[in-house]
């Protein structure tokens, strides 16, 4: 008897989460693989010749800016064609993106093909955490939101295995190969995507909340160095070789889903402005680890630097629907579209600055943390503002 309760009671929660599932396959393409499945591609292609150091950074700034276009079209396409109908266009822009990239026409080739992979992860992205949580309980919204963003740790981990794998094939394979992925993914997804309305108190303009989207734009800063120069800190920086990197992007991507699933949690049970303030912290740290020209500290600090990278985002998705309520989706667009302004300025500057300083991964990972320190302190004023002033802005 307590056997089949058991079955029962877990048949339910599958049944409630099948939503949470689909978003986690969209966020696992359009950002675990579709933005930094190129992370330890970066290596690869400076070292076949296809692109030097600063072009590959350029094409990791490209994707953010990409990114932050799909950001701003997610509301607007989800009211023009349905929610349902966005996600499979990030989808399958995804698709084409990684396919065309398979063929080495350069790095203006590249851009554009990068850019559009950032569209479509921007669009999956803005609808497939806020229609989740629609969807689902609000005992279980937290939970639901945790399980769509460690997608995208997901996806991290996927990439860091599938790459090294594919590369034996040779880069055009290694393009190809991903495409597939997806468009394995967006088999399972279709027929379980989440749904909302997008009109009436979803429509209306969210909270102002400047606070929360400057500790989540400075989050956006201080990880741009781990997401696109980690790899190749370990390969090239450290000596430790493309096998190497692209372990410690597995490492990076399992972190990942661990911060995903247990920051969904803890919001449910804690709130999530003081988890917000405790996770940056952790993003500090893995920052400093980097600075140290150790190669033993890599791999620590790839592990908190992908815990913190998706779990600050479960938490941020959390916030946003304790501070707006029914008008979230409009307040995490706008965080999310802020990460990508950011993210974007941050990316392009680094290129610069490492191709200016004869790649130097000290100067891009130093700034990294000083961004990183400078959101844990905006997450602790935050954390000390009471709840009757964010009540007030709602």
């Amino acid at each position: 008897m307590a056997g089949g309760s058991l079955r029962v009671q877990a048949a339910r929660v599958s049944a409630t989460l099948r939503p949470a599932f689909a978003g986690a396959a969209a966020t696992a393409s359009g950002n675990g693989l579709a933005r930094f499945a190129f992370v330890p591609l970066f290596p690869a292609m400076v070292g076949a010749g296809w692109v030097d150091g600063g072009e590959a950074g350029m094409l990791g700034a490209a994707a953010l800016l990409g990114y932050l276009i799909g950001t701003l079209l997610g509301r607007q396409a989800g009211r023009r064609i349905g929610v349902r109908g966005t996600l499979d266009l990030g989808m399958g822009l995804v698709v084409v993106a990684l396919a065309a990239c398979a063929w080495n026409g350069g790095v203006w080739w590249f851009l554009p093909w990068r850019t559009l992979a950032g569209v479509g992860g921007g669009l999956l992205m803005a609808l497939a955490g806020p229609a989740t949580q629609a969807t689902v309980p609000a005992a279980r919204r937290g939970t639901a939101g945790g399980v769509v963003i460690a997608g995208v740790g997901l996806g991290i981990a996927g990439g860091a295995v599938a790459v090294p794998a594919l590369l034996q094939a040779g880069l055009p394979a290694t393009w190809l190969g991903l495409a597939g992925l997806v468009l394995l993914l967006w088999a399972y997804a279709h027929p379980r995507w989440p749904d909302m309305p997008m009109g009436g108190a979803e429509a209306a303009a969210p909270p102002p909340a400047r606070l929360l989207l400057a500790t989540y734009g400075l989050h956006g800063a201080g990880m741009v160095p781990p997401m696109v120069y980690l790899a190749d800190l370990a390969a090239r920086g450290r000596g430790l070789g493309v096998g190497i990197g692209a372990l410690l992007w597995f490492v990076f991507g399992l972190a990942g889903v661990a911060g995903g699933v247990l920051s969904g949690r803890v919001v449910d049970r804690l709130g999530g402005r003081p988890t917000l303030r405790l996770w940056l912290l952790i993003q500090a740290l893995a920052l400093a680890l980097t600075l140290p020209p150790w190669p033993a500290l890599v791999l620590p600090a790839a592990a908190a630097a992908g815990f913190a990278a998706v779990g600050v985002t479960a938490v941020t998705l959390g916030v946003s629907r304790e501070m707006a309520g029914a008008r979230a989706t409009g307040l995490w667009v706008r965080c999310t579209a802020i990460f990508a302004v950011v993210q974007t300025l941050a990316g392009f500057a680094l290129a610069a600055l490492f191709a200016a300083t004869g790649e130097s991964h000290a100067a891009v990972f130093g700034l990294g943390f000083a961004a990183s320190v400078a959101a844990a302190l905006a997450a602790a004023a935050l954390a000390r503002q009471p709840p009757v002033r964010l009540a007030a802005t709602r």
